[in-house]
């Protein structure tokens, strides 16, 4: 699944080449992602329309839209196979957008788990308003963390997935950040120490910093704006490498399913 790192580097790469082009055109091969508004309502927004702005809030990428003096948001939520691809038009993909540069902008997904929306006001978004503050931000302060986290009961690894607790946090970069701070993935929220909280906030941001300058992990499906892989892969401590030698300590890395996701950690080196 795309997480911040990864529609962050969308979020540029698109921006570069998107900005102040307009829709043109709309190839629709399945509607089924189109959740908001009906497709005949979504096709007449769109079409003509001129992109103003790119942004992301979690993983959930936004881009600004005007059309006759009117402001709109097409919001694409990409959740576990969606692809969003500037370039020659590809005819497989569920969504494509022509552009009046005569480019394509193709939405891919796989799984047709993804999501397309046109609104009003991308904040009245139901995932949005639940939506925790975002890791990278001025307002994720680790006096806020460190309060935040000593009130929570369950397991680390799952708050961090949690995004109304913290956005944009998925499987990947929670083992990673969990690793680097040394804390043991199953431990309880509520007993990190004040250190171990200072370590966990600070890994986090290093941890997504990072892979959003290697554009990401490209460990399934994930492709940039351009469709390339991103180059993080190579740098993953411990997610994807069970049995594999821990790269601190040679100890074999675990692997566990917590909270029904699939879970690696050093047993050794986190505690």
């Amino acid at each position: 699944m795309p997480e911040l790192p990864e529609v962050e580097t969308i979020r540029k790469d698109l921006k570069k080449v998107l900005l102040n082009e307009k829709i043109n055109e709309i190839v629709v091969n399945n509607p089924k992602v189109i959740k908001e508004p009906s497709l005949k309502k979504f096709n007449q927004l769109l079409i003509k329309s001129r992109v103003i702005d790119i942004f992301r809030r979690g993983k959930l990428l936004v881009l600004g839209i005007e059309k006759s003096g009117e402001k709109y948001f097409f919001a694409i939520h990409l959740r576990m196979s969606g692809q969003i691809i500037y370039g020659q038009k590809n005819i497989k993909s569920r969504v494509s957008f022509k552009l009046s540069n005569n480019k394509w902008l193709n939405y891919n997904d796989q799984r047709l788990l993804g999501v397309l929306r046109v609104v009003r006001d991308w904040q009245n978004l139901s995932v949005i308003k639940k939506m925790g503050p975002e890791p990278l931000g001025k307002e994720f302060t680790q006096s806020e963390f460190k309060q935040r986290v000593s009130k929570r009961k369950g397991k680390i690894k799952s708050l961090l997935l949690d995004q109304t607790f913290v956005a944009g946090i998925g499987n990947i970069y929670a083992a990673e950040s969990l690793f680097l701070s040394g804390i043991n993935p199953q431990r309880r929220a509520d007993t990190l120490r004040d250190n171990e909280i200072k370590k966990l906030f600070d890994s986090i941001r290093k941890v997504l910093a990072e892979a959003i300058k290697y554009r990401g992990t490209s460990f399934s499906m994930y492709r940039d704006g351009h469709g390339e892989g991103g180059k993080f892969l190579n740098r993953l401590f411990v997610y994807g490498r069970k049995g594999k030698s821990c790269l601190k300590c040679k100890t074999p890395v675990r692997r566990i399913v917590l909270a029904g996701r699939g879970t690696y950690f050093c047993e050794k080196c986190q505690s």
